[in-house]
């Protein structure tokens, strides 16, 4: 035995002994020919093999191989032209320099068809951002920069929540536009939307970002309806050493609003090749500002789901709503309340005075003869009684117009309520393992905290929030597999308008509020005293001793509103919702020669815990199972000059039955890198995991769920609602044949079929031109409705119960629109480079929908004009650059849960001057975003931007 082993030890050492001697190392170092800079992550791979590496830091690379002299180098890297290096002796370190390329067009593209492709031949329209355009925009971060893309729109809730859409219906948190980076769903579970970059790459880790504006679930699923975007990290095998940036600014320069104020934003990447196996990163960065302030003071006349603007103010209205003024949602009718008062069963008078009047009369007595008792009687008990039934006998609780007059509580302004103090951390690292040339296996996780706001049906505090993303995955050059979680927690987030109500109540019911106000108003104006001295006179006399804020009792009160969960008696949200997903793809193109086959399936499972806050899951947590599969295959025909590409997927959710999207293209090469695209789309959604079991207390419904368990839990079948706007019309008029029941339906996923037609050529190897037109038609729209009922669930005495908000139950649940819409829109970009590096560009894009019924609300949200203009150049003269853009944007009527109104139109200008210092290896910039200090905003209720001016300097950045 001892004889074979030594055997064995022989071998495998002569063996290796060879193998040494014929292995050989080349090293070398690239630098730019223009300026000299070392370049870091430059490609050099063995011609006419797998085997390769990439520079470092330093611009180094070593490669090892065991071919024969001579060998060629192939030297390839993002904007600067290929080359070609014969290399005969190893015996000394290369020196090698590549010459800027000015070429347009070229860049490699894979979010397209999943596969990679020039983006000249790609099938559908597409953008691409990578790591050179990052390093030089003025933008302040690699997210606000989607921007300015040609068919892009930035809706902007707070400093660090803005999101991204395209093709229409803007808002925030974009149900109809998917994000992905690394391949993970960028989703916050419970919310089925990404919450901005808040959550994600750090700017140091970001390669590159591909844009698909139109429908992609054919390849990507639910929600890929109007768009797709796919952010890419960084590899440590090709992006290696330390990175780090600092970013310090100010912002809120002459705001009405707030004082300026400082802005920090510091980052740091480490990667590191250990050895040609092994590599790792890590990265962290951190943001802190007072954030943006939305403070329009706009009245609102709402319903339950949506709102108008009217006429008014606090002094002026005595029912006025403020936009950004919480608290001011709880209104009643001042008759309705003085009915409930005289009639209601908190009166125990009520029963004696009746029984006496109807054996004085020998009949039972009418309302008007019961008011009219309680209002001339001198029995001292009745004497609380007396100024609601003379306000009923002498018809005083109406407006100017004679119309009901409502009154409302006094809010309190959004800058008391809603967490400023924005900050945002963000940790993420990986491990990464070739299992051999072709093949990686990978750990990587992306963690995120921060504190910022949102606006849907309230403006949201998301505050202290954390999302983590963990992904393995094995990934070789013609398939992948990989499985990741999403682990969400709320933190101390809530709702600012439930904490403005319970703060209120903390201080005094709503019923002792109105009853006070109602009962001096009545007193007053039953005086003589004129009705807009009256209102003033019952407010003050209604606020005497409200929590003022930054008092003690409304600091008490607002803490335990936010430490206490909804449904509980406060408004924090505590939710801590998981997602777990396992996919693969497969291309099969090697085993099938006439035509590229691509194969993919994936499965993903919910888990929604919100404790109640939510969702109806006060029993346990929800799941909720999703598949699906596609099929995509490709064939190039005459030579090369048509490309033809098919695509479909099947997709089912437990809870709705199974959607296949198709998508058939074509790409034909009509002259060089001139290319005109067709396609044919289909693309869907499924109801979002809130519109299927949200079971949420808002300030102005119960926000209900669209599948059948909630009908059966609500009784709607025995127990009918009404429409918000027959009940109003009901108030206003006394009759009950206003009143229109309205049918629960269960909700279905929402479709688009889209048809675009594009090209992108370039014209004389220095305009590159890109232009779009689509039109697509839209079905089964998912919106909600505004329902109520009577509050004992007694269908009995609904109707009357209905005649007081006191004594009805609000609901809104989801349904779908049997009216289809159509949208068409068209874009051009065009880019044209001048010598020495000189870039300018410019894109104008439009949106329109069509065929729009009346009163059906859409939330397009859409200005139907934009366009953006730039002119920049990174290295002008020895390193110094510069980057500037102007950004226009239509006017808009903009359509919310939270509010409706105009956005008058408007226009920003960014810019930067940078200049780098090639041996130390870093970059100075000096930078502004919207340099003219217009304040603007883009959604209606969201915060006034004004302009941010910031000095970085990054370090290994080059």
């Amino acid at each position: 035995m001892r004889l074979v082993h030594a055997c064995l030890f022989f071998v495998l050492f002569i063996s290796a002994k060879a193998i040494a001697q014929n292995t050989n190392t080349i090293s070398g170092t690239i630098k730019s020919e223009a300026s000299n800079e070392s370049l870091s992550a430059v490609s050099v791979l063995l011609k006419g093999t797998t085997i390769g590496t990439y520079t470092d830091d330093k611009g180094f690379f070593k490669l090892s191989f065991t071919q024969a002299l001579p060998i060629t180098l192939v030297i390839s890297s993002i904007s600067y032209e290929s080359k070609e290096v014969t290399v005969s002796s190893t015996a000394e370190p290369l020196s090698i320099t590549l010459t800027p390329s000015y070429a347009l067009g070229q860049e490699i593209v894979v979010g397209a068809s999943r596969v990679p492709e020039r983006i000249m031949e790609s099938p559908v329209s597409i953008e691409r951002v990578n790591a050179t355009a990052i390093r030089n925009t003025p933008a302040t971060s690699y997210y606000d920069m989607l921007g300015n893309l040609k068919g892009v729109d930035i809706t902007t809730s707070s400093f660090t929540f803005k999101t991204p859409s395209t093709r229409g219906f803007n808002g925030s948190g974009n149900l109809r536009f998917n994000q992905f980076v690394d391949g993970m769903d960028n989703a916050a579970p419970a919310l089925n939307f990404s919450v901005g970059s808040i959550i994600g790459l750090t700017e140091l880790d970001v390669d590159n970002m591909e844009l698909l504006p139109g429908s992609s679930s054919a390849l990507y699923g639910s929600g890929g309806m109007n768009g797709t975007l796919l952010i890419t990290s960084k590899n440590p095998f090709k992006y290696q050493g330390f990175s780090a940036q600092v970013k310090e600014g100010i912002m809120h320069v002459g705001d009405p609003r707030h004082k300026a104020t400082p802005y920090h934003d510091i980052s740091f990447r480490w990667g590191k090749k250990v050895s040609d196996k092994f590599a790792f990163k890590i990265g962290s960065q951190f943001i802190k500002a007072n954030d943006w302030v939305a403070n329009d003071k706009t009245n609102l006349a709402r319903n339950n789901v949506l709102s108008n603007t009217k006429a008014g103010n606090r002094t002026t209205d005595p029912n006025y709503d403020g936009v950004n003024v919480f608290g001011d949602e709880a209104s009643a009718s001042m008759n309705a309340f003085a009915q409930a008062v005289v009639f209601g069963p908190s009166n125990p008078a009520l029963a004696p005075v009746t029984a006496a009047l109807t054996q004085a009369y020998g009949r039972p007595p009418t309302q008007a003869e019961i008011i009219n008792y309680f209002a001339t009687s001198t029995d001292p008990s009745l004497a609380p009684l007396r100024p609601f039934a003379a306000g009923l006998e002498n018809n005083i609780y109406v407006d100017a117009q004679g119309n009901p007059q409502n009154v409302s509580r006094t809010g309190y302004d959004e800058v008391d309520l809603v967490d400023y103090n924005t900050y945002n951390v963000k940790v993420s690292g990986g491990l990464y393992y070739k299992l051999n040339s072709n093949t990686e296996a990978s750990l990587t996780g992306n963690w995120g905290m921060g504190s910022t706001v949102y606006t849907g049906a309230d403006r949201y505090s998301l505050k202290n929030f954390t999302m983590g993303q963990y992904r393995l995955e094995v990934r070789s050059s013609n398939w992948f597999v990989r499985a990741y979680t999403t682990q969400e927690n709320s933190g101390d987030s809530y709702a600012s308008t439930i904490a403005a109500l319970t703060v209120n109540n903390a201080w005094k019911p709503d019923a002792d509020w109105f009853a006070q106000y109602v009962g001096n108003y009545s007193g007053a104006v039953l005086q003589g005293t004129p009705a807009d001295q009256a209102h003033a006179y019952a407010r003050s006399k209604a606020d005497s001793g409200r929590f003022l804020p930054g008092s003690t009792n409304f600091n008490q009160a607002f803490d335990k509103a936010k430490s206490l969960p909804i449904g509980h008696g406060g408004a924090q949200f505590a939710d801590q919702s998981d997602l777990y997903q396992a996919e693969g793809q497969l291309n099969v193109s090697q085993y099938v020669k006439v035509i590229d086959v691509l194969v993919g399936a994936s499965y993903r499972l919910y888990n929604l815990d919100s404790k109640g806050t939510i969702f109806a899951d006060t029993a346990g947590p929800i799941k909720i199972n999703e598949y699906g599969a596609y099929l995509q295959l490709q064939k190039q025909l005459f030579k090369d000059v048509l490309k033809l590409t098919a695509s479909g997927r099947y997709d089912k959710n437990e809870n709705f039955k199974g959607r296949f999207t198709p998508r058939f293209a074509a790409s034909i090469k009509v002259a060089t890198d001139n290319n005109i695209r067709l396609s044919y789309q289909q693309a869907y959604r499924f109801p979002d995991n809130q519109d299927q079991y949200i079971n949420l207390n808002s300030p102005g419904s119960k926000l209900i769920g669209g599948l059948p368990s909630f009908a059966a839990f609500y009784h709607f079948d025995t127990n009918p609602v009404y429409t918000a706007t027959s009940i109003a019309a009901f108030r206003s008029t006394g009759d009950p044949t206003k009143l229109q029941a309205y049918q629960f339906t269960t909700v279905k996923p929402e479709t688009v079929e889209s048809f675009e037609i594009g090209y992108r050529g370039v014209i004389a190897k220095q305009l590159l031109i890109d232009a779009y037109f689509y039109s697509s038609k839209y079905n089964d729209f998912i919106a909600r409705v505004a329902v109520a009922r009577g509050a004992s669930g007694n269908p009995a005495t609904s109707v009357v119960e209905l005649a007081s908000p006191f004594t009805s139950s609000n609901f809104s649940f989801v349904t779908n629109s049997n009216t289809p819409v159509k949208a068409t829109g068209w874009g051009i970009g065009l880019d044209y480079k001048f010598n020495k590096g000189y870039l300018l560009s410019g894109n104008v894009y439009s949106d329109e929908l069509h065929d729009v019924p009346a009163g059906l609300v859409t939330f397009f949200n859409t200005p139907k004009y934009r366009y953006n203009i730039g002119f920049s150049n990174d290295n002008v003269f020895k390193g110094l650059g510069y980057n500037i853009i102007y950004k226009w944007q239509d006017k808009v009527f903009w359509q919310g849960t939270f509010g409706t109104g105009t956005i008058p139109a408007f226009g920003t200008l960014d810019a930067q001057i940078s200049y780098k210092l090639i041996k130390a290896k870093s970059m100075l910039k000096l930078g502004a975003t919207n340099l003219t200090n217009h304040y603007y905003r883009n959604a209606f209720g969201n915060p006034y931007v004004g302009g941010l001016y910031y000095v970085s300097i990054g370090f290994n950045v080059l």
